[in-house]
C-alpha cells in the first residue's frame, strides 16, 4: 500500500478525530465522565493497594503474589492508555489525536491486553504446580523461574501487535480520518482508511482469535489436571483448600473473558455501531476495576497486608490464598 492519505497527503499529517458514543446525548456526557471518573480512579487506587501491600509485606512474597502484581501493573498501564483521553473527550470535547499518538495507543492497547491474558495462563501453571506437584513446587517456582515468566509473557505480547500496527500505518487516511469509537482501536481505525481494509481486518480478527483463545485453552488445560489431582484428595478439607487457592484467579478469568465475549458479540452481531463501542469500553474498563476487588474480597492475605497498611493494624491472616 502507498503511504499516502486519500487527498494525497502525508499520512504523518492526518489528524484522527474519535466519535466518542455517536447516539450519546450532550446533556449526558458530564454524567458519564464521572462514571468513568470513578471506575478510573477506582482501579488506580485499588491496584496501587495490592502493588504495594504485596511489595511492603514480606510474607506476600510468594510466586502467586509476584505475579499478581504483575496484574496489578498491567491493569493500570492498559486503562491509562484509553479512559484519559475518553474523560478528555466527555469533559473537553478534546475528540483529534495525532497520527502518532493515535498508533501508539492502539499499539499500547493490544500489547498491554496481551500482556494480561499471557500473565493469566502463568498463573494459572502456578497453580498447576502447586496443586498437582506440591514437593516439587519450591524447586519449579523459584525467583529466577518467576520472573522469566513475567518477562516472557511482556515480550511476546509486546512483540505481537507490531505488525498489525506497522501495516495499518501504512494504509492511505484522508487528512482527517473519523474513527468510530472512544479510542484508536485497531479495526475502528482500518475502518477509517480509505484503503482496502478486507485483509486488515481478517489479520486483526485472526490474531484477536490466537491471542484471547490459546491462553483460555492453555488455562482451561491447567484446570482440567488441577481438578483431577483434587478429586483424588480423600478428605473434603483437603479438597476445600486446594479449590480455595484457584478461586480468585478463576474469577477473574471468567470477568476477563467474559470482556472480552462482551467485546466479540457486540462487533458480530448485526447490532448499532454504539453497542460495538460500549463492548470494547466494557471490555476496557470492566476487568481491571474488579481485579483488586477480587483479590481483596476473596483472598485474606492480601486483605490483611492491606489493612495492616492503611489502618496500621496487624490483622490476623487466615491464610487462605
Amino acid at each position: 500500500m502507498e503511504n499516502i492519505a486519500c487527498n494525497g497527503s502525508e499520512n504523518s499529517q492526518t489528524s484522527f478525530y474519535l466519535t466518542g458514543i455517536p447516539s450519546l446525548q450532550k446533556s449526558l456526557f458530564l454524567p458519564v465522565f464521572f462514571i468513568f471518573l470513578l471506575l478510573y480512579l477506582l482501579i488506580l487506587v485499588g491496584n496501587t493497594l495490592i502493588l504495594v501491600a504485596v511489595v511492603a509485606e514480606p510474607s506476600l512474597h510468594k510466586p502467586m503474589y509476584f505475579f499478581l502484581i504483575n496484574l496489578s501493573a498491567l491493569d493500570i498501564l492498559f486503562t491509562t492508555t484509553t479512559v484519559p483521553k475518553m474523560l478528555s473527550l466527555l469533559l473537553l470535547g478534546d475528540r483529534f489525536l495525532s497520527f502518532p499518538a493515535c498508533f501508539l495507543q492502539m499499539y499500547l492497547f493490544h500489547s498491554f491486553s496481551c500482556s494480561e491474558a499471557f500473565i493469566l495462563v502463568v498463573m494459572a501453571y502456578d497453580r498447576y504446580v502447586a496443586i498437582c506437584r506440591p514437593l516439587h513446587y519450591p524447586v519449579h517456582m523459584t525467583p529466577q523461574t518467576n520472573t522469566a515468566l513475567a518477562a516472557s509473557a511482556w515480550i511476546t505480547a509486546l512483540l505481537l501487535p507490531i505488525p498489525a500496527v506497522v501495516q495499518t500505518s501504512q494504509m492511505a487516511f484522508d487528512n482527517i480520518a473519523y474513527i468510530y469509537h472512544c479510542f484508536c482501536d485497531h479495526l475502528a481505525v482500518v475502518q477509517a482508511s480509505c484503503s482496502d481494509t478486507s485483509s486488515q481486518t481478517l489479520m486483526g480478527f485472526c490474531i484477536a482469535m490466537v491471542v484471547s483463545f490459546l491462553p483460555l485453552l492453555l488455562v482451561l488445560l491447567s484446570y482440567v489436571r488441577i481438578l483431577m489431582s483434587v478429586l483424588r484428595i480423600n478428605s473434603k478439607e483437603g479438597r476445600s483448600k486446594a479449590f480455595s487457592t484457584c478461586s480468585s484467579h478463576l474469577l477473574v478469568v471468567g470477568t476477563y473473558y467474559s470482556s472480552i465475549a462482551i467485546a466479540y458479540v457486540a462487533y458480530r452481531a448485526d447490532l448499532p455501531v454504539d453497542f460495538h463501542i460500549m463492548g470494547n469500553v466494557v471490555y476496557a474498563i470492566l476487568t481491571p476495576v474488579l481485579n483488586p476487588l477480587i483479590y481483596t474480597l476473596r483472598n485474606k492475605d492480601v486483605k490483611a497486608a492491606i489493612l495492616k497498611m492503611t489502618c496500621h493494624q496487624d490483622p490476623k491472616s487466615t491464610g487462605k490464598p
